[in-house]
């Protein structure tokens, strides 16, 4: 029954695809007919003066295709006539244009037409009486195919072509999905180069982030220890001073600098231990990922619901990370918030560790807010990983990360 389910919604899918696919193919339709006559027109000389024009709304059906099939896009068109004709991805989205206001208007058209037409035919018996002898010629796809239907067996049998159709759609729909989208893929996508040098440009924005990420976390751990450990080694340094000149003439003092000495050098201690369990929680080590992750679920201020489902374990690092990410994140929630209760689930899918944070606030949350959320996307990018936060005003907030975390 599942599958079945599964198939149906394949169906689905691949019939809002395809209409989303006939969407484009009627502008690359429009703009082949423009290209058409922008040619003609350049035979007199005329037309020369709108090519740049008539490749500039090129680039932008492509691109709206692009974004369809969410591929990179390639860039402004050359300002050039000449250098704009002979760029590959200009020649490539010529191709394009072609092969999608044909092909792939006429596969649109079916997929729009094959379901009409189920839903019609299928209904026919229901509503065949209704219309007047002279209407009463049903159709498929769109074309007249049955003489005036007069019984209910003629009824029965355009009820069968709907059945038909329907049937074509499950079995085929997506095969048609794949050939309605194949020249996008294919033609729209940036060359190899273009896609490396991108990836260039990724790295190395990753990297300047890597970077301002580990001074940051220096410049975090410098604060620590000079306004907090040191202030209370300073201060256990001058009460032992004070000891050593009243243990003779006033032991009662001496005692009292003691117990505040005690003091002192216990609270630089526990600072200490906040300090180096900021840097790599040993709860990690101990407990493995859910079992750090469910104590701080238990010392949130909120109720929080924890749900791990991570097999095994992924690398020092990236526990780090996602374990400091939920931290953050439920501080926020915590202090910023308003909520009620919240959920945090991490899941490992392949080589990505995820992350999910929701909490039914008051929503409204921004990075430049200074709440921490854009030390949490430099340390996940850092990682070559992603980070979204979707939180309007009035909530709920949604954070979802994604780590990558080996195979």
């Amino acid at each position: 029954m599942t599958r079945v389910w599964q198939r149906l919604w394949a169906s689905l899918d691949a019939a809002a695809r395809l209409v989303g696919g006939l969407g484009t193919a009627l502008l690359a339709t429009v703009v082949l007919v423009w290209i058409g006559v922008v040619v003609l027109l350049s035979c007199v000389g005329v037309g020369i003066l709108l090519v740049p024009s008539a490749l500039r709304v090129l680039r932008a059906v492509a691109n709206r295709e692009r974004a369809r099939l969410d591929v990179l896009d390639p860039g402004p068109v050359p300002r050039e006539a000449r250098a704009a004709v002979r760029d590959v991805v200009v020649r490539r989205e010529l191709a394009w244009l072609l092969l999608h206001a044909t092909a792939g208007f006429a596969v649109g058209f079916t997929g729009i037409a094959m379901p009409l037409t189920m839903v019609q035919n299928t209904t026919y018996p229901f509503w065949y009486r209704l219309l007047p002898p002279v209407d009463n010629t049903p159709s498929f796809i769109f074309w007249d195919i049955f003489c005036d239907v007069t019984d209910l067996t003629g009824a029965l049998v355009v009820a069968l072509t709907g059945v038909l159709c329907g049937a074509f759609i499950v079995a085929l729909g997506p095969a048609l999905v794949r050939v309605q989208e194949w020249p996008g893929l294919h033609l729209l996508a940036p060359p190899a180069g273009t896609d490396l040098s991108l990836r260039v440009v990724e790295l190395t924005a990753t990297r300047a982030a890597a970077l301002d990420a580990h001074a940051a976390e220096l410049r975090r751990i410098e604060r620590s220890l000079h306004d907090g450990t040191q202030n209370r080694l300073v201060a256990v340094n001058v009460l032992l001073g004070a000891v050593r000149r009243a243990v003779d003439r006033d032991p009662a003092a001496a005692r009292a600098a003691l117990d505040l000495a005690q003091d002192a050098s216990e609270q630089a201690l526990s600072e200490l231990r906040a300090v180096a369990r900021s840097i790599l929680p040993p709860v990690l080590a101990d407990r493995g990922l859910a079992g750090a992750l469910a104590g701080l679920a238990g010392s949130c201020g909120v109720p929080c619901e924890m749900v791990v489902d991570v097999p095994g374990r992924c690398a020092a690092s990236v526990e780090a990370t996602a374990y400091f990410v939920v931290a953050e994140a439920l501080s926020n929630v915590t202090k910023h918030s308003g909520a009620a209760s919240a959920v945090v689930a991490v899941a490992r899918e392949g080589d990505r560790l995820l992350l999910r944070i929701d909490d039914d606030g008051r929503g409204g949350a921004d990075e430049s807010g200074g709440s921490g959320l854009s030390g949490i996307r430099r340390r996940i990018e850092a990682f070559d990983g992603r980070f979204t936060l979707d939180s309007p005003p009035g909530g709920p907030t949604t954070m979802q990360v994604e780590l990558p975390c080996g195979s």
